[in-house]
């Protein structure tokens, strides 16, 4: 606490700030500490009040054994001084007694006649202040249902009777009704207390994520598996990290244990690390640790006990390990609550829970939907080493005859090799056939070489094939050292195309550099067996290809088919099949980037034709790749799908390295998009996203999951969008920082969308302000800082904070002034305009004003500027919302001119569905004033009649109707 509060009225103000934080230590210590100012000033009312929020601090907090303690004080203060005690302080010291109940029952330390001693307290205080018992009966039921004695009973002696003012609240009783059909082992009942609560119409502090986490799994056994999917998603969000809903947590980790989610289960038990030590309460402990254990039995049982796991901090965890710590622990607390309670239920219970076999084998919980396999570590080798041989000289000599042929199979070889020759004892096989170690040492930086050049890792490849060239030519293979120059050249050459972003000039001319550096290679190196010159033809190509597609040059087009043409004449010649199909591809890649798309299919279908009836076959997904990705070009979204949908099905069957399946993904969504299938779209987005995040792609897999997070949010699966981000928000190297802070905010915007579309303002409005804060320093990209504190003003709006809204669209307005952004500073200062005159009325009209005439002042700017809006025009969106705010304000007469501008800034309805639609709703809105609020019928009538008709003759039947609609209210009314 920075300054300790000095008078009453501080330490009050003090009090409502720290009811902002959430609850944790920082609240409770704040709490703890403001509890011991307000005896100095010797006020019983504040110490009452500052007591209260200190036990509400232990209560949600998870720190069960202080609750008793200061509620005692608070309870000798009542006993000591009953009037300093108002209605209000009176309720909630009597509420507070079940606190009391549920504190004690959590600690097993506690005897039995303990708790019930305080049950007959609680009931004889409640006589005594002439207060119904159903709250006491409440007590009983719940204490038999923790030692598993008597429920039957106690719950009658409770359900039955009639609610009182201190009852708990409705959706708390409702879940302690479903839990005792549950536990009586009736799903279908127990779902049908609970409907209510799970449909969010009664809901409280812990409500509904509480009942949620009961809820999974009876949904799951009576066959409602998406809405339990759905429900996870919500319930989660609201109990992770919060150590007094830890037993939540707990039950959705199993949740995930038991339907094919585990790994989703290890990303959550890591998300709630903290809870191992934040949790003093042994009962939420015990419920916690037992959710823990199913999941990590699960990975266990299905081989993966090796995985590393979140645990208690100070040490690094297996799976394994942790869940021999985790059943130490929550066997303990199990025994401890049976030996306290006289019962096995504890034990019993938990049991129960971690014999329990998975409900389903796979359920899709999110869209990042993940297997153990893709947790592990990723494996070196592509195919079962049964499949190598067995001989050292053997595998040497495959892994090179499969490199000659470019069979994706060499990646296995070379890694089987590379472990070898890198294992402490290696020997090299004196063979004249495998040649010297050097030989072998340049085969593997070549290859590694590759894998950094599939990677965009241009200077790590160029420097990889060098030191190849230089071991070639130790080892007395000028062939081989002369394609590994070549390929160095030619990667050189794409690093200075992605330094030189802007320069086309540059990048043409290394690329032209690099094609006659690699003309020069071949010509001086004697006796270069086939399938090495032809090596070097293809490396001339791609270069040539790589200039054309730098600086889509029409005269750059026919040196490439030129050089493509040369290659596939040495490969026909030499019967070089990887050869044929690579220069028959450049072909009709060169076809398609002139803008012959038609050409450029014709020439795929027939290199298709070939492949599937000479080979080689692990070239076909690649073609069809291509073939669908002009498809799409073509606007032909069908014949786009079927390429890619085979595609993926032969790149199946091929080492993962080497199929390209992220690329077909992501172009098969855009399929999918075309054919009117989102959900398709999405799935294959994210999947896409996800292959490039395994291969090492960090920016552009965050980038693509940028894009997944914006389509889920367009259709309207906001959870679905919170839950991919913070799946994504939680990777270790976006946690330590490493990643660049303007792609993590490309994350973070979609994520405080989603958050405020689900109906979380709160944190969606502490996401916006954080972005703001930080996107003002961006000085180089003052448009996103525009953009992003134009939405943050907004929410803060929706949240009645209107002089810090001003604030927030003041910095968009300045950032706006160097970077414009018209429409959506023009919308942010409209709605801003709109929500001060909605909430305040007359005495907000001034500043709704004043933000209406900036909105005027940017709409002028757009005009100057010549710049078209998307969608309705700034000016009759202006027009249209002073009408609104003039008549929140009830400015009726102003509000008519406004809509009357807007009219005739519409002009009448034509064809145009939109504009139409416009115009129909500003009539309707300038009738409604007229009819309603202004009392002038006819007028009203008489505006609708003349409208009516014009939009008919337009054809905008659906329009009319409903000011037809409302015409016919108006003559009711009369």
């Amino acid at each position: 606490m920075p300054t300790a509060p000095r008078t009453t009225d501080e330490l009050y103000q003090a009090l409502r700030e720290n009811n902002e934080r959430p609850y944790g230590r920082t609240r409770t210590v704040a709490a703890e500490e403001l509890a011991d100012i307000a005896e100095q000033f010797g006020d019983p009312e504040l110490l009452a009040v500052t007591l209260m929020r200190l036990q509400e601090a232990y209560a949600y907090g998870a720190e069960p054994r202080k609750s008793p303690v200061v509620f005692a004080r608070i309870l000798a203060l009542f006993d000591e001084q009953p009037d300093v005690f108002d209605a209000t302080l009176r309720h909630s010291l009597f509420w507070r007694f079940k606190w009391v109940g549920n504190a004690l029952r959590a600690i097993p330390e506690v005897p039995l006649t303990t708790l019930r001693q305080w049950l007959t307290e609680m009931r004889d205080r409640y006589e005594k202040a002439g207060l119904g018992l159903q709250p006491y009966y409440g007590q009983c039921f719940q204490l038999a249902a923790h030692t598993g004695e008597g429920t039957d009973l106690a719950y009658e002696l409770w359900a039955s009777r009639t609610r009182t003012p201190l009852s708990d609240c409705e959706a708390c009783e409702i879940c302690e009704r479903a839990r005792h059909h549950l536990a009586a082992g009736d799903d279908e009942r127990a779902l049908a207390v609970w409907e209510p609560v799970l449909a969010g119409k009664e809901s409280c502090q812990e409500e509904p994520a509480r009942s949620i986490s009961y809820a999974l799994l009876p949904l799951l056994r009576t066959g409602r598996a998406d809405r339990a999917r759905e429900l996870h998603l919500s319930g989660y969000r609201a109990c992770r990290r919060n150590p007094s809903m830890s037993g939540e947590v707990g039950r959705h980790l199993e949740f995930c244990a038991l339907t094919g989610n585990e790994a989703r289960g290890l990303e959550l038990l890591a998300e709630n690390r903290n809870l191992f030590e934040e949790v003093d309460s042994p009962l939420d402990q015990y419920d916690f640790l037992t959710g823990v254990e199913v999941l990590l039995q699960r990975v266990e049982a299905l081989g993966h006990g090796g995985l590393p796991a979140a645990g208690p901090p100070g040490r690094t965890w297996t799976a394994t390990a942790l869940r021999a710590e985790v059943r130490g622990r929550a066997d303990d607390l199990a025994a401890r609550f049976d030996a306290r309670n006289g019962t096995t239920a504890h034990t019993d219970r938990r049991r129960a829970r971690l014999d329990r076999a998975p409900l389903l084998a796979a359920l899709e919980l999110t869209l990042r939907t993940r297997a153990l396999d893709d947790v592990a570590p990723a494996a070196h080798v592509a195919v079962p080493a049964a499949d190598l041989p067995e001989s050292l000289p053997a595998l040497i000599l495959r892994a090179r005859e499969l490199e000659r042929r470019g069979h994706p199979d060499d990646a296995a070889h070379w890694a089987r090799l590379r472990a070898l020759v890198t294992a402490p004892g290696y020997t090299h096989p004196d063979d004249p056939d495998v040649g010297p170690l050097a030989r072998l040492r340049a085969d593997l930086l070549a290859d590694e070489a590759e894998q950094a050049a599939e990677k965009d890792r241009f200077e790590a490849a160029a420097d990889l094939q060098e030191e190849a060239a230089a071991l070639y030519d130790e080892a007395g293979e000028p062939g081989a050292a002369a394609v590994a120059r070549a390929c160095a050249l030619l990667v050189r050459a794409q690093l200075t195309l992605e330094d030189a972003a802007e320069a086309t000039e540059a990048r043409t001319t290394a690329l032209t550099a690099a094609h006659a550096a690699i003309v020069r290679l071949r010509e001086e190196t004697p006796g270069l067996p086939p399938y090495q010159e032809a090596r070097l033809l293809r490396l001339r190509v791609t270069a040539l290809a790589l200039r054309f597609q730098a600086s889509r040059n029409e005269e750059h087009g026919a040196p490439v088919l030129a050089e493509a043409d040369l290659l596939h004449a040495f490969a026909t010649r030499h019967d070089l099949a990887g050869q044929i199909s690579g220069a028959l591809m450049m072909r009709a890649s060169t076809h398609a980037l002139s803008g012959d798309l038609p050409g450029a299919v014709t020439e795929l279908d027939a290199l298709l034709d070939r492949l599937r009836a000479y080979g080689p076959a692990w070239h076909l997904p690649r073609t069809l790749g291509l073939r669908g990705r002009i498809q799409l070009g073509l606007r032909d979204a069908r014949a786009a799908h079927e390429s890619l949908t085979e595609a993926l099905r032969l790149a199946a069957e091929q080492p993962a390295h080497h199929s390209g399946t992220a690329r077909l993904h992501a172009d098969l969504a855009q399929a999918c998009l075309g054919l009117g299938d989102p959900d398709e779209a999405l799935r294959h987005m994210t999947r896409s996203a996800e292959l490039d995040l395994r291969d090492g792609k960090r920016v552009d897999a965050f980038c693509a999951y940028t894009d997944v997070a914006h389509l889920s949010l367009d259709l309207g699966r906001e959870e679905d969008c919170i839950a991919l981000l913070d799946s994504l928000l939680a990777e270790p190297d976006v946690v330590s920082g490493e990643l660049d802070d303007r792609l993590m905010a490309q994350l973070r915007l979609p994520r405080a969308r989603a958050l405020h579309a689900a109906g979380d303002l709160k944190a969606a409005t502490a996401e916006f302000a954080a972005l703001a804060a930080e996107s003002a320093g961006w000085d180089d990209d003052p448009g996103s800082h525009a953009v992003i504190a134009a939405e943050t003003a907004v929410l803060l709006a929706e949240s009645g904070e209107f002089p810090q809204a001003r604030e927030a669209v003041d910095q968009a307005l300045a950032a706006h002034a160097r970077a414009p952004r018209y429409d959506r500073l023009s919308g942010a200062l409209r709605e801003l305009a709109r929500l001060q005159a909605e909430r305040q009325g007359p005495d907000g009209l001034a500043d709704a004003l004043a933000l209406l005439a900036d909105a005027g002042r940017i709409a002028d700017e757009a005009r100057a500027a010549g710049h078209q809006a998307r969608g309705r025009s700034l000016d009759t969106a202006l027009a249209y919302e002073y009408g609104r705010v003039n008549t929140y304000a009830r400015e009726y007469e102003d509000a008519l001119a406004a809509l009357e501008k807007a009219l005739a800034l519409l002009g009448e309805p034509g064809a145009d569905t939109a504009t139409a639609a416009e115009w129909a709703e500003c009539v309707r809105f300038a009738a409604a004033v007229e009819g309603y609020h202004q009392r002038r019928r006819d007028a009203a009538r008489a505006r609708l009649a003349a409208a009516i008709p014009l939009l008919t003759a337009a054809g905008h039947t659906e329009e009319a109707e409903e000011l037809t609609k409302l015409a016919d209210r108006l003559s009711n009314r009369e």
